[in-house]
This record gives C-alpha cells, structure tokens and sequence, in this order.
C-alpha cells in the first residue's frame, strides 16, 4: 500500500511549512509535529494518494505517519477544502498562491497524463 511510485527516492522532500497530527483513540492521544527538519513522501498509486512525513534522528524523536487516501475520498476532501477557502484572510496572498499554483499544476497534470491501459 506504501510502496513509492517509480522514479520516486525515499523522503527526499524537505517540508517547507508545518504538520500537527494528532491520532485519537478512545484511551489514548498521540500528537506529533513535522517541521523544517522533517521531509515527506506523496504520490499517487492505482488506488488513490500516499502520504507520508518522517521526522529522523535518535529514537526517542523519530517519528513517522503513513497515510493512504483513496481517490474518492480525495476528490471529497479537496471539494469540501474548495468550500472552506473563505476561512483564509483575503490578505494572506502568500498562502493563496501557493494553494492555487499547486491545484493548478495537479489540474494541469490530470488533464495532460494520458490514461494508463488496465493490463
């Protein structure tokens, strides 16, 4: 499920911003948070995207999340993130940019990628 696509090195980008994961279970809380010293890994595989962040060093602060959304539900989210952009200040034209520039080149991407034939 998390194998990397061809072409693709190991956590060879370095995270540029910020990540707070918080994973909730009925007794416990795991928080972590992935910053400029953390890279990360996405693509997308037959089924849907795979995301992951890495944070390295010694074991007592390594850590890493794994996530794996399938199409449908990205296509969900990112309609529901459309319906939100609102909640961004109309003067934050930095964030805006960057969240534009980057939907554009997936936009771009899908609509220029020829389909792959089912083997």
């Amino acid at each position: 499920m998390f194998a990397l696509a061809e072409g693709h090195s190991v956590m060879t980008k370095p995270i540029t911003d910020k990540a707070e994961i918080a994973l909730e279970y009925p007794d416990k809380l795991y928080v972590g948070t992935f910053e400029r010293s953390s890279r990360f890994e996405a693509h997308l595989d037959p089924t849907g995207i795979a995301l992951i962040l890495e944070h390295p060093g010694a074991e007592d602060v390594r850590k890493s999340i794994h996530m794996h959304i399938n199409f449908g539900l990205f296509a969900d989210i990112l309609r529901e993130l459309a319906s939100t952009v609102g909640h961004i200040e109309k003067n934050d034209v930095m964030h805006r940019d960057q969240l534009a520039d980057a939907a554009a080149a997936l936009h771009k991407a899908l609509v220029r990628s020829p389909a792959r034939k089912a083997p």
